[in-house]
């Protein structure tokens, strides 16, 4: 069973940067799985934000990313380091949320890590 952990969160001002990363606690590999990132917000559903293909198939790791985005964030994949990341840009109050790693087409989540921006 995959586990995952996220990391990066945190508060930031508008206008500013954050990196999140997602990674496995065990010893099975993410870079079998589509991974993709959703965010939420008290009172609301789950977000889409980002999702990136597989490379194990020589794919290409494809990627794509909810409307909202608007080419601000960006998802990657690092295979040997078996590690998501979202590199999230131009942030504004409205990406205040927590942030959730997920494998595509399971059940499995991570643990969600906060994102705040503030001034």
């Amino acid at each position: 069973q995959v586990q995952l952990v996220e990391s990066g969160g945190g508060l930031v001002q508008p206008g500013g940067s954050l990196r999140l990363s997602c990674s496995s606690s065990g010893p099975t590999s993410l870079n079998n799985y589509p991974m993709s990132w959703y965010r939420q917000t008290p009172g609301k559903s789950r977000e889409f934000v980002a999702a990136i293909a597989t490379t194990i198939f020589n794919t290409g790791g494809e990627t794509n990313y909810g409307d909202f985005v608007k080419g601000r964030f960006t998802i990657s994949r690092d295979d040997a380091k078996n590690m998501v990341s979202l590199q999230m840009t131009s942030l504004v109050p409205e990406d205040t949320a927590v942030y959730y790693c997920h494998v595509q087409g399971t059940g499995i989540w991570g643990q969600g890590t906060q994102v705040t921006v503030s001034s």
